[in-house]
Parts: C-alpha cells; structure tokens; sequence
C-alpha cells in the first residue's frame, strides 16, 4: 500500500531547535547550526528506517501573515515574541537541505501548516480511496486528522502517537479532540479554556458524554466549581472551539506526485557542500549511504574555510563547537580514482631554474601551496605547484622527509621571487587570498595581475552550495580530485604533509595546480561572457588582497582584560546562582531548563516544591518552557514578586558571554604576533556580503553593556589608536538611490532624521509633531520594506500599539507617499522573473530560485530574496569599492596605518596615534565617495580609542 509522509515542518524545526542546546556553529560562516543538525539527524533517521515513497514537508505561511483565526480573534498567538534571532536563518538552511534532497515543501499564503495538512489529506482520501498517508508531528491540533488510513508518527521517538497518548487519557478518538481542546484552551497559541479544566479532565467529560453538546446537556445535572466555570464560559469555549477547528475544504493545489521521494535522485554533490559549509562532520557519508549503491558520491569538497580545498586537520564533532568551529576531517571516497595527468617532481636548482624560465615565458599560470596548518599566519611553506597547460603539473618542494631529496626555502625563493613578482603574468589560485598569504611568510613578494577560480565560481553562481576545489572539479570537469586522508591519515595517526613521501606529495600537489587551471579555462570566458570580468578584476580580485592583508595584520588582544572580564563575570554568576539557591523553593541546577520549569510551575504542595506560577506556554517536551520569552514575562508582570526569572536571564547572558566569547577568545591569539587574526570569506553569502570565522568577529555582542565590554579587549598597539568608521543607514540610503523615489531622496537630502522624514509624510504631520509611536512605525517599515513586512507583522512588531487594519492603512499610506520604492520591489521581483537572477548595483548577480513557483510560500521566498539581494547586495558592493580604494591608498598617505577588520557597514583601522584624526578623515572621505554618481549623500560616522569599545 502507498503511503504519503507528511511533515509537519515547523513543528519539526521547534523541536529540533530545543534538542540541542545551542552552541554549535558554522566553521565557514559563523553562523549557528543546532537546529539544522538536529533536523537532519531526525530526518535521515526516519528516511532509512521507514524508506517513504511519497514525502511532503508542510510549512506555516511565510512572516508575520494574517489568518482567519486571528481575524476571528486578535489575540490569537499574540502572547508569542519573535522567534529567536538564530532560528529563522537555520530554517532556511532546512529548506535549502530540503530541496537539494529533492523533497518538496508546501505551504499556502496566510494559512497554517495545521489546516494545509488537514486539506491535504481530506483531497488525497477523495482522489486516493487506497492511500495510507503518516503525519509526522505530534500536535494534539492533529490528532483530529487520524483515521482508519491516516496515523500520526513522532519522528524522534519513531513511534507512532494515538490521540489517547497526546491527552494521556484511555478512549479519546479523532472526533472529539476539537471539543477536548477547545474546554481546556492552549496556552501556546493563547486559545481561552475554562479555567481549572486540564487536558485529562477534558478528555475525560467529552468521553463520557460524547461531546460538548451531551455535556452542556448533562450540566445542570453536575455538581462542582469547575462544572460551574465550564456553564459560566460556554461563550469562551464557542469561540474555542472555532479557533481548533482545522481547515479541510482549501484548495491547496497538490499534486501527489509531486511527493514521489527517490533517494537516488538527491543531490549529492550540493548536499556534500552544505555539509562542509555548516560543519557537519558524519552527514556526507549519511547522504551517499542513503542514495545507494552506484549513486554519484562527490569526493569531500573544499570551504572557504580551509585555506587550501584539500588540506585539513582533524576536527571535533560539530556538537562541541561554537562561535570558532573546525574545519572537518576528509571524507573518504568511494569513487574510482581517475588517472593523474603528466605530473612532475622538481628536486634540483637545475629543474628548478629552467622551469622558472618557462613560467616567465608565458601569459598565465596556476599555482596552488602546500603548508604546515590551516591558520596561515602561523604556517610553513612546504612546497608549491605550478601548472601552464591542462593535464601538465610540476611540484617544488621545499620540505620532505628527506632534506637530501629538496631545495631549501631560500634557494627556491631566489629562483622563484622573479616568477612572482613578473607583473606580465597573470598569476591564478584557488582561494588566492590563502596562498597570498603562505607566499608572503615564506618571504615571497607577489603582484598581480591574478585570478581566483573560487571568486569565479562565486561570481557566476553565488548560491552554489561549494566552491571548494573539490567540489568545482568533479562538478564541472569531472575531475575527482585525490583525498587529503590518503595522505596524511585521520586522527592520532594523522601526520604533516612535510611527512607524506614525496613521490606522492608531488602528485597531490601538483593535481591541485591543474585542477585551477582547468577550471579557469572554463570559468574566466564564461565571466566576460556574463559581463562579470570588471566586477572581478575591479573589486572582487582587488578586495582578496585588501582581506589577505586584513587577516594577516590582525587584531591586538589584552589577554588580562579578557581574563579580567571572565573572573568578574564568573563571580557574578555565582552570585546569582547564591541568590536563586536562596529564593527557590528547593535546590535546583540552573543550568537545567527542566529542573527550573519545576521550580517555577511546580505546585507549592508538590516534591519537591515548586513556587506554583502559572505556566505561560509549554515546550515541545510537553514540559512548561522557560526560554527568554517566557522568564522575560514573568519579569515583567507586577503580580509576581520572585526574583528568579530575571536572575536566570542574567545567568544566561553571562554564562554564555564567558563559554562563547571570553574563556575561547584566546584560543585564537596567535603566539608568534599575540593578535588574533581572523578570517574574512567573500564566497559565502549569496548577497556579496562578507562573512567572518575562526573567530566571528561579527557575532561580538552590541546590544547589552556587558556583551559590549568585550570589544575593551581588542586594542591598539602602545603608541597606536584604532580609528572606526561606520555607514549611516547605508540600506536605506541604497534603496532611496535605486527606487529614485523623490521623497526618500530629499529626506536624506535635507539631512533630517529619516524615521522622523519618512513618518511626517506618511501621516501627514510637521515634523515636530511625528510622536514615539509613529517615528516608531516608520522606522520598522523603512528597515522592514524590502523584507515584504506585513499588516499583521507590523501590527506584532509594535507591541500591537495599532491594530492589523490601522497598521495596513500605515502600510497603504506609506506606498502612496513613496511610490518609487513599491515600484522599486515590484520591478526587482520582475527581473527574477523574466532573467532568472537579479543584479547588484555594480552587475553582481544572484540566481532566484523559485521565483515562478505554484507553492506560494517558496514563490514569496524567492521574492524576497530577490529584493533583498538588490539592496543588501549593492550595499555590500559599495562597502567593498571603499575597502578597495582604502587599501590601495593608504601605504601613500599612512605608510605605518594598518586596515584591521570588516564588520558588517564598519572599518576598524588602526595608525600611530598623531594620525589618527588625519586617517579618520581619510577613512570617512574614501568611505563617502566610494560611488560619488549615488543621487543621495553617503555619510559614515566615525570615532577614535585605544580600544575597540572607546572607538566605536
């Protein structure tokens, strides 16, 4: 019998969410990972147990959207906060793993997954009478589903769940869940029940008087005060009751074949590279076991993050990672290896020095570096290939188990300095800016002109899920590329690559040399053939070196303000953990979500006691949450008098602040220079922005006095100053530029505070008279306009200080004034459409996928990407114009001045402190003028310090 799996998406997204306690994240990106590791364990483990031929996710309507339940009653839901700020980018990547797994996922604008589900399965029952179909999802709102074919599944526990499970009461069947529901209400969803009536006692009165007409007719014969509540809000539990009811009668547009799920057909080599680019170590493998035998296994491709594509170390799981990660260890192959081309191993100054006339004698050539580490201010060169015609690849080593066998560095670096410092040949690598690097410890000095196949791939197709080596050969030349772990082993056995022998060292490399070589031959035609080759040689390639002098300068870092700030911090959280001790009605480990849910919502009577507050919403354990939402709540309502909800948010901010930041920070100081140098990647994100790891000096905290003091820690060396300049509303400023909406442009013309400009034109007051409440409102639909913000979404975002209908007239009111910018989104939308793709200001282009889509959740997810990617994408090509024209600048101006870090919109510098005014100036006036043809003035603030925290 066929069945069809459907998932109950967010619900499974949740609960992946909150298995794992955070602190996992992206060795690439920086970003944090629990949530998508989680989901994808429980998923491939339910695919290999289970083998579903027919698989669905259905997700909730996209953003802040009005359903009818919230038009039947407001307050629906409206006891939620926003969704953690880690969570919805860790859904998107649950998505991309979902469509690189050819799984496709439904959802429908402004409306529920829960009544997308029921309407599913209410059209395949009619169209498909001998269809099973298996709802994974253990919602009690489901349970009303389950039928003679139709069963629900929890995928963690991988068992299957009974509405009698659900409301742990014998006899509950499917159709009196809704009645059950609506008498005890929902405390997540803020549904109104009968107070006094829980889960059994309602389960067990619709049981025996068969629903909620048998016990309104059995009332007057019931005795007791809850018989008498559920008589006294019989009104409540009338709007209850149509606030559970699932939607079955909406015309969804599913087709069930749509759902055919073949594992042979998933894409491994995209799955390969999200693996590595999140930092999953043991998935690959997981994918290629479940695609079977004969599958295309792609060999364990290259992130930006590892220096050299191949070139690793051994890493820990990615469950013990956190703000820095590791890159992870190689996975094997299970692929035949393809016969090496005509590789060479040059041993003697006599090799040598011809060969150097040879390369000096062409137009281009590739070149790749073998080394001692991945952190490459802290490597040793040990070789370097070369390659001048695909197929052909020679190997210089400068290190080998036999020093008999080599030249030494010295004698190489005389013969080779001429090679690289010959500004007529164009110089090629494979993440170039690495290279750069290595070559310049070794005492190499290196010009241009260059070229970076890993910054082509990105050009050409920034949503690429690897542009590592490995990957872009057996993607595009089908080239499988020799694993590093064939070399150098894993684990304690693990050896250095100056161990490897060097007949075989001398194959690897020079295997690397002509892979780039070959790729370029394919990628650099098809860059002028798309109109990207000035984008590259302009500022792409300009910008590799200005991050490869960034990373290689690095950050000062006063180990003692950091051990400091951690011995302050700790006393603090022991403090606290004194006074929750002492305040609790028993002794419980604050560290414990569930000992804490106990503390606080257990009965006072109970054992061990609990202070008896009523639970505000429950986790997916069932167990009363205490996340930030929820302690934040019982802070702030005057009827609780304990200090414990606000101590544990304390508790929690700084034991994380010492875990993640200040007890790792040093990790990452390198001995040799006692700064911490951090890498920048230009081949991550989609937009053009850049991104930051190893550590991520973005993620450094802003938003709180105490998270900010860790920013006291980076700081100039004696005698220097750090000089900071920083992009004023550089996005809006971006978008006022692009729409050409003249009143958002004379806003920023007049210099006037944009919030205050923008909500004077929007409801049609002076300036003076613009009040909290509506500067408020214009500043979340300026910052909120491209992302596609709601009625219902702005409604939310106010603390429902307006209604959904008063905030869609505030959203009317705002596109009538500033036409340009509606018109602005619609025609970016249309470009996708019509093109595939959407352009930056400077012609960087982003593939949209799904910008045609039926689903409509995936159609408006293409939307705003695509918009999105225009603003976003242009501000992120201006900040890197200025970096170029910084960098190329500043040895004339400020010889001894150094370019430090990037940060989102800011610059951080830093010069001999009599120059540091000089340089502000400098840095704000490169800044502004980066692209002087922009219709609105481009201002950048800027401050001077000797530390990090005093110069911003």
């Amino acid at each position: 019998m066929d069945r069809l799996w459907i998932v109950d998406g967010h619900a499974a997204f949740f609960r992946a969410y909150h298995a794992i306690r955070g602190g996992m994240t992206s060795p690439v990106t920086g970003e944090p990972t629990h949530l998508v590791y989680g989901f994808t364990g429980t998923l491939l483990n339910m695919i290999r147990t289970h083998q579903p031929t027919k698989l669905v996710v259905v997700i909730d309507a996209a953003g802040d959207t009005e359903t009818f339940r919230t038009k039947l009653y407001p307050e629906y839901k409206a006891n939620r906060d926003e969704a953690p700020e880690d969570f919805g980018p860790q859904v998107e990547r649950c998505l991309e793993l979902l469509r690189l797994m050819r799984i496709p996922v439904f959802g429908l604008e402004g409306v529920e997954a829960d009544d997308t589900i029921a309407s599913i399965i209410t059209q395949c029952a009619s169209d498909h009478a001998e269809l099973a179909i298996r709802i994974a999802s253990r919602d009690k709102d489901l349970t009303q589903l389950c039928a003679p074919r139709v069963d629900m599944f929890d995928a963690m526990k991988d068992a299957l769940v009974t509405p009698s499970d659900v409301f742990k009461t014998e006899g509950v069947e499917p159709h009196m869940v809704g009645d059950i529901l609506a008498l005890m209400g929902d405390t997540a969803d803020n549904i109104p029940g009968v107070p006094g009536i829980g889960p059994k006692t309602a389960a067990k009165l619709i049981i025996e008087h068969g629903d909620l007409d048998g016990l309104y007719e059995a009332l007057p014969g019931l005795k007791g005060k809850k018989m008498q509540a559920i008589g006294e809000h019989r009104e409540t539990t009338a709007l209850a009751r149509q606030l559970v009811d699932l939607k079955r009668d909406l015309d969804t547009g599913f087709d069930l074949e749509e759902a055919d799920f073949d594992p042979g057909q998933i894409d491994l080599e995209g799955l390969d590279g999200l693996c590595r680019q999140l930092g999953f170590n043991s998935y690959p493998r997981s994918f290629r076991e479940l695609a079977g035998p004969g599958s295309s296994a792609p060999e364990a491709s290259a992130t930006e993050a590892a220096p050299v594509s191949r070139k690793r170390s051994a890493a820990p799981d990615p469950i013990d990672g956190g703000l820095f990660g590791a890159a992870e260890t190689e996975a094997e192959s299970t692929a035949p290896k393809a016969s090496l081309g005509n590789y060479r191993c040059l041993c003697t100054a006599d090799e040598v020095k011809a060969y150097a006339q040879e390369l000096l004698g062409v137009e281009r050539f590739a070149f790749d570096t073998e080394t001692t580490s991945l952190r490459a201010r802290e490597a040793a060169l040990v070789g370097v290939s070369f390659s001048t015609k695909a197929g052909e690849a020679v190997y210089i080593p400068v290190d080998s188990p036999d020093d008999s066998q080599h030249l030494a560095l010295p004698e190489v670096l005389a013969i080779l300095q001429p090679v690289f410092a010959q500004q007529g040949i164009r110089k090629v690598a494979h993440n170039l800016k690495y290279d750069l690097q290595i070559l310049r410890g070794a005492g190499f000095g290196v010009v241009g002109p260059f070229g970076d196949t890993m910054i082509a791939s990105y050009l050409l197709d920034s949503t690429r899920s690897s542009h590592g080596l490995d990957a872009l050969s057996l993607g595009l030349l089908g080239m499988e590329m020799t694993p590093i772990s064939t070399l150098i082993g894993k684990g304690k056995s693990q050896i250095g690559f100056a161990e490897v022998p060097l007949d075989k060292a001398a194959d690897y490399a020079a295997e690397d040399a002509d892979a780039t070589l070959r790729l370029d031959d394919l990628l650099q035609p098809k860059l002028v053939a798309e109109d990207l080759d000035r984008l590259a040689q302009d500022v792409e390639l300009p910008l590799v070196e200005v991050l490869a002098e960034m990373e290689w300068n690095g950050i000062g870092v006063d180990l003692k303000e950091l051990a400091r700030q951690q011995v302050r911090l700790q006393d603090r959280i022991e403090e606290i953990a004194t006074e929750v001790a002492a305040q609790a009605p028993h002794p419980f480990n604050p560290d414990s979500p569930k000992q804490l849910s106990a503390a606080l919502f257990g009965a006072v009577d109970a054992d061990p006691p609990g202070l008896g507050l009523k639970p505000i919403k429950k986790g997916k354990s069932g167990t009363p949450s205490t996340d930030l939402e929820v302690l934040e709540k019982l802070r702030d309502d005057p009827e609780i008098d304990t200090p414990i909800p606000v101590l544990v948010i304390e508790y929690r901010q700084l034991t994380k602040l010492v875990g993640t930041y200040l007890a790792s920070l040093p990790e990452h100081v390198c001995e040799a220079t006692g700064r911490i140098h951090a890498s920048f990647h230009q081949a991550v994100a989609s937009t053009g922005r850049l991104s930051s790891s190893d550590p991520n000096l973005q993620n450094i905290p802003i938003r709180t006095d105490v998270g900010r003091e860790i920013r006291r820690a980076f700081v100039a060396d004696e005698g220097n100053l750090l000089v900071t300049a920083d992009y004023s509303q550089i996005e809006l400023r971006i978008l006022a530029h692009l729409s050409g909406d003249p009143a958002l442009r004379e806003a920023f013309e007049l210099g006037a505070d944009i919030h205050t400009a923008v909500a004077s034109q929007t409801f049609d007051v002076d300036p003076e008279d613009v009040d909290d409440t509506q500067r408020s409102t214009a500043k979340m639909i300026n910052f909120g306009i491209v992302y596609g913000i709601t009625a219902f979404g702005l409604s939310r975002r106010l603390n429902h200080a307006i209604s959904p209908g008063e905030a869609q007239r505030v959203i009317d009111d705002y596109k009538s004034r500033f036409v340009g910018i509606d018109q602005f989104l619609a025609a970016c939308v249309q470009e996708a459409k019509d093109t595939g793709y959407v352009r930056t200001i400077l012609g960087r282009r982003r593939p949209i996928e799904g910008i045609d889509q039926r689903n409509p959740m995936l159609r408006q997810r293409a939307e705003r990407y695509a918009i999105n990617t225009v603003v976003q994408g242009s501000a992120a090509d201006l900040i890197k114009v200025a970096m170029v024209d910084v960098h190329r600048r500043l040895p004339g101006a400020f010889p001894e001045a150094r370019l430090l870090l990037q940060i989102h919109d800011e610059l951080v510098l830093e010069c001999p402190s009599g120059q540091a005014e000089a340089l502000r100036d400098f840095v704000v006036q490169a800044m502004a003028g980066a692209m002087p043809d922009l219709d609105v003035p481009i201002t950048a603030g800027s401050s001077i310090g000797a530390t990090w925290i005093e110069a911003k």
